[in-house]
């Protein structure tokens, strides 16, 4: 072997390691329960940390890595990690049993009376191509539109479907963070809240579906993690986790439903479930997933329509592009309260600690958000003061 030959050579082996060791620390990261976006950030692609790991034990295998003594070990703790990581996103794939059973009812006017059906749209605020969205809403006909990330331009060119929902909730806000609904079931009581961020609303409201019952939908969109957004996952978690608290005790027909901006298998997801006893309908049928739309191998799912053991699917499916960042994602449900009894064995339940740790997380969003408001009035402050000097 030439001397250059060797030099490219150690290269490879070196750049291999690096990717391999990034990729370790990727996986060992989520396990710290801390709340820095740089942490939870690799909560998402654990689908595609596993190709980077798989990658690169195979490329430290065919460059010799494995007859160095580190290098083995490197190649065992990469299988190990790609082993968890797959572990982790296995029940939200074929390969496992369906959380929520498939519905056998026929389509007897008495059952299609029970079903409810939801379509969840993460528009992008900047996207300027509403004749998309609109065009998807009409080809599945939902019962319920959720549209998030809507602003003032957005409501106008969706004001359209006030002819066939005439139950609206619509809050456009420019920050991103804008939320439409349009039903055509009727809405009781229905409610804009804000309630970590006051500038973040949620929808919630008991909706009566055809057959006269009632079911109660939350419609959430939190910040996510993230360097422009929100230094902390704290809010985030926060605001799911009062809402599971507010229908732990619920027997009523529930459905939570948004763009949680946090996938299915976090951490926060998992304790969402085991307080609220929903289920989520992915688990035994697929990723389905909704972000990012435009790079197809960047993908997880974000979008979530979380439901009570009282229903069971339809039809659950990922639409099509429609120039947003996000797919939309619809699902139909049947409203089948005699399988609450089986269909809750499969919920799962809540100890002590995780009691605990959803106290300490709503209170320390809360925390965060006060922090956050007395840093911006101290800002205010300052900047009216220096106004005042300059004059």
């Amino acid at each position: 072997m030439s001397k250059l030959d060797f030099t490219w050579l150690l290269l490879a082996r070196c750049l291999t390691l690096l990717v391999g060791v990034m990729a370790l620390v990727a996986t060992l990261l989520p396990l710290l329960r801390q709340q820095a976006w740089w942490i939870r950030v690799f909560d998402f692609p654990r689908l595609q940390i596993v190709g980077v790991s798989l990658g690169s034990a195979l490329a430290a295998w065919l460059l010799g890595v494995h007859h160095w003594p580190a290098g083995v070990v490197l190649l065992a703790l990469l299988v190990i990690a790609s082993g968890y990581q797959l572990f982790r996103i296995l029940p939200y794939t074929p390969l496992r049993p369906k959380q929520v059973e498939d519905s056998k009812l026929d389509g007897s006017k008495a059952a299609r009376q029970r079903e409810i059906s939801i379509l969840v749209t993460n528009v992008l605020m900047t996207n300027r191509d509403a004749g998309r969205c609109l065009r998807v809403i009409q080809d599945y006909d939902p019962d319920i539109v959720l549209a998030v990330e809507t602003d003032q331009w957005w409501l106008d060119q969706l004001e359209v479907l006030k002819a066939r929902y005439p139950y609206t909730a619509l809050r456009p806000l420019p920050n991103t963070y804008g939320l439409l609904v349009f039903s055509r079931l009727e809405l009781v009581e229905p409610q804009v809240r804000f309630l970590i961020d006051d500038d973040i609303p949620s929808f919630h409201s008991r909706v009566v579906l055809p057959s006269g019952e009632l079911v109660r939908l939350h419609c959430l969109h939190p910040k996510p993690p993230a360097p422009a957004e929100s230094k902390t996952s704290t809010r985030r978690d926060a605001e799911l986790l009062l809402v599971g608290r507010e229908i732990e005790y619920s027997d009523e027909p529930t459905i939570v439903a948004g763009d949680m901006n946090d996938v299915a298998w976090s951490h926060t997801s998992e304790l969402f479930r085991r307080i609220s006893g929903l289920l989520d309908p992915r688990i035994g049928r697929g990723l389905l997933p909704t972000f990012h739309a435009e790079y197809s191998l960047l993908r997880w799912p974000l979008d979530h329509i979380f439901h009570s053991a009282h229903f069971k699917v339809k039809d659950i499916q990922r639409l099509p592009y429609i120039g947003s960042d996000h797919f939309p994602i619809f699902i139909r449900l049947s409203y089948e309260p005699q399988a609450k009894a089986k269909q809750s064995l499969n919920a799962e339940k809540p100890d002590a600690a995780d009691e605990e740790e959803v106290e300490e997380k709503i209170a320390s969003g809360f925390e965060e958000e006060a922090e956050e408001e007395r840093e911006q009035q101290k800002s205010a402050n300052q900047g009216i003061t220096s106004t005042k000097s300059t004059k």
